[in-house]
């Protein structure tokens, strides 16, 4: 993509109303804009980045044995008065009323429609189990949204439920969300930690949280030293095998989330415990047949008698998680993207736009990027150089290819990781080598 071409609005100073690094950077880097108050539009670089995010999370799931549809954003009200949230849940919830005087809701969440559906659609043990999932818009009413897309009202979800026949297939279906959930953050280049967790409005007695840990975390996490360094499972997890014990020992490696948490309790733990901040950017429940009761959701068993479902629920802030990694990869310039979400892998920087020996080397290396299938984004435009490196900084492109008269003189170019902030000069062969790995 030429940048000429690219609708990239950025802004060279630090918007006002912005008090954290992520939504500093995602609007100054033209990811975003806003509507209104903690709603906004996803611009072409952001949304870049947000399908990347979604993309990872639906390679895993699927690894994971999941099955992926879309129910809708817009639910109606009678199925939530079946398990009895309508009138409990809060005023985060958007009521709506239709044409026709029906009472419908803008989801924040999905157990009573997943519910609805697997009810009617499935009737025998021999169909379980199941787990199935979306990436949807979702809407809750924040009394004080704040700090862009990390609190605000309308955000994308991965939701997840699982349906089993007993409590031991449940934990298993279960175990397999954590071990994914792993997976799904490590191959974001991020350190989540999983935290028990209350289970809160969603119910049920087994939780976790997915932390990612970040200087501005909201949540103060101590939790011992090892975790931080833990293999995470691999792509060849297989999900067919008891998981307890992989479970087990991430589990056994965590204090606590409370803030007042009084450390000397943890004696087994001692001076390994260490603290940190954490972001939530997952939540996974086990809530047995606390909505599957409710709303009436059997299956007939072996022997003919019916069996209510167990049911469990797993979380991820899709949206959120954009932010999250800016939060845990960033500098004074700008955004650090991992390679897994960057929304290009390289970019492309003319330094003397209308010099003919700039222009042929830059179309050249930009056609070679586009053979090779690698997503690069081409700074043809005539600002000055500054401009063009403070730019390409603040939107944290893995690598920068820097193409000026006095390098090509010698058959260089520059390349420059963005993370290590390292600067060699190359031919553009050795360059584009290296990029590829």
């Amino acid at each position: 993509m030429r940048l000429t071409d690219f609708f990239l609005p950025t802004i060279k100073e630090n918007p006002k109303e912005a008090q954290i690094a992520s939504h500093r950077f995602m609007l100054r880097a033209g990811m975003i804009r806003q509507s209104s108050a903690g709603i906004y539009s996803w611009l072409p670089l952001g949304f870049r980045v947000l399908k990347k995010i979604e993309q990872i999370i639906r390679e895993e799931m699927d690894r994971a044995g999941c099955q992926e549809l879309l129910m809708p954003t817009i639910q109606p009200a009678e199925i939530w008065r079946e398990s009895g949230r309508y009138d409990v849940y809060g005023k985060e919830m958007l009521r709506l009323i239709d044409r026709h005087d029906r009472e419908m809701l803008y989801g924040p969440t999905n157990e009573e429609m997943i519910t609805e559906i697997v009810r009617s659609s499935i009737r025998s043990y021999k169909d379980l189990p199941k787990n199935l999932y979306h990436q949807q818009w979702k809407f809750r009413d924040e009394v004080r949204p704040r700090f862009g897309v990390m609190r605000g009202k309308e955000f994308l979800m991965k939701d997840g439920y699982s349906f089993d026949v007993n409590k031991e297939s449940a934990i298993n279906s279960y175990n397999k969300m954590f071990i994914a959930y792993l997976r799904t953050f490590a191959r974001m280049d991020l350190k989540a930690i999983p935290m028990q967790a209350d289970t809160g409005p969603i119910g049920g007695d087994l939780s976790h949280e997915f932390l990612v840990l970040a200087e501005t975390g909201e949540s103060e996490v101590f939790c011992h030293k090892d975790i931080l360094n833990f293999e995470v499972p691999g792509p060849d997890t297989d999900y067919s095998t008891d998981l307890q014990p992989i479970v087990d020992k991430w589990t056994s490696l965590y204090a606590a989330t409370d803030e007042k948490v009084d450390v000397s309790k943890h004696t087994e733990i001692g001076a390994s415990l260490v603290s940190a901040r954490g972001i939530e950017v997952g939540h996974i429940f086990y809530f047995g047949d606390k909505y599957s009761k409710a709303m009436g959701a059997t299956v007939a068993g072996p022997d003919g008698n019916d069996i209510t479902l167990e049911m469990g629920s797993y979380g991820i802030g899709v949206s959120r998680l954009v932010g999250a990694i800016i939060e845990a990869s960033h500098d004074d310039n700008g955004i650090i993207w991992p390679d897994a979400v960057a929304p290009f892998k390289v970019g492309i920087i003319n330094l003397r736009v209308g010099d003919k020996s700039c222009d042929i080397a830059c179309e050249e290396t930009y056609t070679k990027m586009r053979d090779q299938y690698v997503e690069v984004l081409y700074d043809d435009r005539n600002e000055s150089v500054g401009v063009k490196f403070a730019d390409m900084d603040l939107i944290g492109l893995p690598w920068q290819i820097v193409i000026g008269p006095r390098g090509l003189k010698e058959g260089k170019v520059e390349l420059k990781n963005r993370s290590s902030g390292v600067k060699e000069e190359l031919s553009i062969n050795d360059a584009l080598n290296n990029i590829l790995g």
